[in-house]
């Protein structure tokens, strides 16, 4: 069922130290209208490098998973707020997203129950390394996982994803050029954690299609949520 009136607000998150010259980031919480209920579903949304806490896929994401009862945040990394090109370090990056989880744990009184973590290209990455340091979680989905550099499956790194326990979605563009599908697939067979693949049709690292497929950024954008919201209900078993 989806709720007809959420609500959304802007905060700002306090960094531990300052980064670029920042002690907070921002970040937008979108909250059901009957919270806490049903399954207590929290979620965190991690941009990727080259976008922010604006992304479109990542604001429908936000806005769509709230109208259906999962109590969301997406924020922004200290470098995307100080608008710099090169991405913070993994350190950075960690603590900062470890500090957009307590933002939803801020009211004991209406914390999640479950929480997930969503991740687009670098943003998954960080997500996938943060719960690999033993951050409980229900699930992380990726979104456009970048398992190597740009047409160099051969140096394919995926640790964190041998080190993962909780269930994992990946949700790919078939023609991702930082996530080979037979790379990735022959890597999940030998992941312990439970995984499942998605590919999305003609979509590249972006989730962009090319112009001859027919297909419009918000029908792609349909096809992430529903796949995403589809995973997150199987795993809490709603």
């Amino acid at each position: 069922m989806v709720e007809s009136s959420a609500r959304f607000e802007e905060l700002r998150i306090p960094l531990a130290d300052p980064v670029h010259g920042l002690r907070d980031v921002s970040a937008a919480l979108g909250t059901p209208r009957w919270w806490p209920t049903g399954a207590r579903v929290g979620v965190v949304l991690a941009h990727d490098s080259g976008s922010s806490f604006a992304d479109p896929l990542l604001v429908q994401l936000h806005q769509q998973l709230t109208e259906h009862r999962c109590l969301s945040l997406r924020f922004n990394f200290p470098f995307a707020e100080a608008k710099k090109r090169r991405p913070d370090s993994p350190q950075v990056l960690r603590r900062t997203l470890r500090a957009a989880v307590e933002v939803l744990a801020r009211d004991p009184a209406g914390a999640p129950a479950n929480l997930f973590l969503i991740g687009m290209g670098l943003g998954a990455r960080t997500a996938a390394d943060l719960a690999a340091s033993r951050l409980r979680v229900e699930g992380l989905a990726f979104l456009g996982f970048p398992l190597h550099p740009a047409d160099r499956p051969e140096e394919a790194q995926a640790d964190p994803l041998f080190r993962a326990v909780s269930p994992l979605l990946f949700v790919q563009g078939d023609r991702d050029r930082h996530c080979d599908p037979p790379t990735l697939q022959r890597l999940l067979g030998r992941v312990g954690a439970p995984t499942a693949l998605h590919m999305i049709r003609e979509a590249d690292h972006q989730f962009r299609v090319l112009k001859k497929s027919g297909r419009t950024p918000e029908e792609v954008y349909e096809e992430v949520f529903a796949v995403v919201e589809s995973w997150i209900q199987k795993v809490v078993g709603a």
